[in-house]
């Protein structure tokens, strides 16, 4: 089946979580949604946006539910098309017999992120919005629904156009002094368009890195606890979880692999990895295990080093701190297990540079979360624009480059070479949001002459 064919499919979905609950939502989507709806309801006619309490019929007019059903008639809906919505009481079972009997009058059973796909095509959202509803679904924190909200209102879309429409009409002026030669231009023109050029790949740049700093935003941020071996790791995972994830022994070495666990820190949700401890793997799979353990930390936002404050530190707390200085980037909070049995013979001062906790299985964990809950608040959302998906990213990137190339061309006379660059650059910013049409050339190309040329 082609995809125009497809598009003519009316579908159905169930639109809320599986499982149990107060109510369960089946959506229809498509030219037959109200025939749907008429056919298993038994009812004549909906109005539209109006609740209807109806009974649910099955082929055998069997009553499978009583449901609040409502109609949506385009294009005033989610998608641009007919839609019905199916309000039923909450559980798979009631769900899937409402989507057996859609499909039993005519639907089909809808493909991941289809509705949003067909609201897109119908001009109903564009991709930034798109993106920004999947992203919200999946949000670590309540900063990240802030932020996912402003894309949702279109802020990246007013930027993206912003930077579009000044890339066109520059391509255009070019195209007009390699084609039209003879009408007048500005005599300032180039340094006029170099220094559009400039801000813009500046507000680019700031973009790029801005969006860099507030990933662990959009993604959730990740915890690396790491030691040597036998120094608590395990048992600092399990306090914080407030349940036994992690086996605990006295026996070097016993957590072999990465354990990763979701833990929620006042409004964020973050992954958290007990590593296994590092030091000279003495074969073959702890080997394994420690590379990993050095590839989580440098992965991770935020680092809780373990050292054991009963013993001196050894070479092997040294691999430890070895690896805090290559680390420098990231959130280090320092904890003293076994503060208990504090060994004078332990340094501190070689971990002085750190935020330092004193912890022991008699102690409270809040200490711990409270540090780690104030370096997640402050990476409060300012008014900075941010890119949420690796593919936004890779299209700031290719229209930055592009436009970096097309300076270089410009300031050495290469027009033909700088408008295929500023061309780049628009097909690039442009996918974020839509599609690059050519017309638009000769629109800006042909607006700015006089009246009546």
């Amino acid at each position: 089946m082609n995809i125009e064919s497809n598009l003519l499919d009316t579908i159905v979905a169930v639109a809320t979580p599986r499982g149990s609950g107060g109510i369960s939502i089946v959506r229809v989507s498509g030219k037959d949604s109200l025939h749907i709806a008429k056919n298993i309801t038994k009812r004549d006619a909906f109005i539209p946006r109006f609740a209807h309490l109806c009974n649910l019929y099955d082929k055998n007019d069997e009553v499978i539910d009583e449901a609040i059903v409502i109609y949506f008639k385009n294009p005033h809906s989610f998608t641009g098309e007919d839609i019905i919505e199916f309000q039923t009481h909450g559980g798979d079972i009631i769900s899937s017999l409402i989507v057996e009997e859609c499909i039993n009058s005519g639907a089909r059973v809808a493909n991941p992120g289809e509705f949003s796909k067909r609201a897109f095509l119908n001009d109903k959202m564009d991709l930034t919005k798109a993106e920004a509803i999947s992203a919200m679904i999946d949000a670590k924190s309540k900063d990240a629904i802030k932020l996912l909200s402003r894309q949702l209102k279109g802020e990246l879309k007013k930027f993206v156009d912003d930077i579009r429409d000044k890339l066109v009409e520059i391509l255009a002026y070019i195209e007009v002094n390699i084609d039209y030669a003879e009408e007048d231009l500005p005599k300032d023109l180039e340094e006029q368009i170099l220094e559009k050029l400039h801000t813009i790949n500046k507000k680019l740049s700031q973009t790029l890195l801005s969006s860099s700093l507030r990933e662990g935003m959009i993604e959730g941020y990740k915890i690396s606890i790491i030691g040597k071996p036998n120094v608590g790791k395990s048992t600092i995972l399990n306090r914080l979880l407030s349940f036994d994830r992690a086996i605990i022994s006295d026996i070097a070495g016993t957590t072999r692999d990465t354990i990763e666990e979701s833990l929620r820190v006042g409004t964020h949700l973050v992954k958290i990895v007990d590593t296994a401890g590092i030091r000279e793997g003495r074969e073959e799979i702890e080997k394994i295990g420690i590379e990993r353990s050095i590839k989580s930390s440098h992965e991770s936002d935020i680092i809780l080093a373990v050292f054991d404050l009963s013993r001196p530190l050894d070479s092997e707390d040294e691999k430890i701190i070895s690896l805090l200085k290559e680390l420098k980037d990231k959130d280090i909070i320092v904890i003293f297990n076994k503060s208990d049995k504090d060994s004078e013979d332990f340094d501190k001062s070689r971990l002085s540079d750190y935020k330092t906790i004193l912890f022991s299985k008699e102690k409270s964990i809040e200490e711990i979360v409270s540090n780690i809950k104030d370096i997640l608040d402050k990476q409060n959302i300012d008014d900075s624009l941010v890119l949420i998906s690796k593919r936004q990213v890779d299209c700031v990137k290719k229209a930055n480059e592009a436009i970096k190339e097309s300076i270089s061309n410009l300031e050495i006379d290469e027009l033909e070479l700088f408008a295929y660059n500023i061309n780049d650059a628009i097909t690039a910013i442009s996918s974020i949001t839509k599609t690059f049409e050519r017309d638009e050339i000769l629109d800006k190309m042909f607006g700015s002459f006089c009246l009546g040329k």
